[in-house]
């Protein structure tokens, strides 16, 4: 599925994201996307977490493409470990809740993206279409903040 990133303006979804749903854990392989230049050990993390699961770390530029990765169901999670700006990541979160799937920092906490606060996010993010709070505890660990 291709998913549009054209405005919507507020009043439901583009017609690009029909028929987009969320994926589900088939107990395959973990799928875990992150950024190219802060993947730390999330690897190693996720297979400890996972007693051992097989887990399979795509490295990958752009916050948005990263979320859209897991919105498509080719990727189970996103995970960023280190800080962020949030301008890097709205868009993403965006489109994620739209269609169901759920973005916090890697302490559960919802990101807020008021003008007036700190452009960073110094959490982390973890993004997921399913089974949010599972990975997230699993994975807090992983956080560089």
């Amino acid at each position: 599925a291709v998913v549009s990133t054209q405005s919507t303006g507020g009043h439901g979804t583009s017609g690009n994201m029909e028929g987009v749903t969320p994926g589900k854990d088939e107990g395959g392989p973990l799928r875990v996307i992150v950024s190219r230049s802060h993947a730390g050990t999330v690897k190693e993390t996720a297979q400890a977490a996972f007693d051992g699961r097989e887990v399979t770390v795509t490295p990958a530029g752009g916050a948005g493409y990263k979320a859209i990765e897991v919105v498509e169901n080719k990727q189970d999670v996103y995970v960023h470990t280190t800080i962020i700006k949030k301008w890097d990541i709205c868009a993403g979160d965006a489109i994620l809740r739209t269609l169901g799937g759920k973005q916090t920092d890697l302490r559960g906490n919802d990101i807020n993206y008021s003008h007036n606060l700190d452009p960073k996010n110094e959490h982390g993010l973890i993004a997921t279409m399913h089974d949010h709070e599972t990975y997230r505890e699993k994975l807090q660990g992983v956080s560089n903040s």
